[in-house]
C-alpha cells in the first residue's frame, strides 16, 4: 500500500465528541460516575479548573475517553486500564494537584521557583555538566 493508497480521516469525517468539551465530561460524566469517599486518601476541589495540572490530566482522559469509546468491544475497558487507572490515583491523590484543597475550599497551590539557566551551561544545544 502506498501513501496514496491510505485513507487520511479529515475533521469532516471525524465522529462528533460525545462531550463537547472538557468541563462538559468533567461535569456530566467524570465527578458522576468515578466517585470515591473524600478526603485522607482521595482529594478533590471543586475548583477543579483553577489546577493547571488537573486540567491537563483531565483533558487528557477526556480524548482519550473520546477516541476509546469509539473502539468496538474493549474499547472502554482498555481505557480504563491504560488511562483512568493510572491518572485517578495521581489527580485525587494525597500528594496531587488537589492535595491542600478540598470540596468547600480551594487554596492555590505554590508554585516552585524557577531560576533561569545561564547560557554558559549550555553547550551546542545541550545542557553541559560541567561547572563553568
Amino acid at each position: 500500500m502506498t501513501l496514496d493508497d491510505t485513507s487520511i480521516e479529515t475533521a469532516e469525517e471525524l465522529p462528533e465528541p460525545f462531550f463537547p468539551d472538557v468541563i462538559t465530561w468533567v461535569t456530566h460524566h467524570f465527578v458522576p460516575v468515578y466517585r470515591r469517599t473524600l478526603g485522607g486518601e482521595f482529594r478533590w476541589c471543586a475548583q477543579w479548573w483553577r489546577h493547571a495540572e488537573a486540567i491537563s490530566r483531565l483533558t487528557a482522559l477526556w480524548h482519550s475517553w473520546e477516541t476509546m469509546r469509539l473502539q468496538p468491544g474493549i474499547g472502554i475497558s482498555l481505557w480504563y486500564r491504560d488511562h483512568l487507572d493510572h491518572q485517578l490515583p495521581v489527580l485525587l491523590g494525597p500528594r496531587g494537584p488537589f492535595y491542600q484543597c478540598n470540596e468547600t475550599e480551594h487554596l492555590e497551590p505554590h508554585q516552585a521557583a524557577v531560576v533561569p539557566v545561564p547560557m554558559e551551561f549550555w553547550e551546542y544545544g545541550v545542557l553541559s555538566t560541567e561547572e563553568p
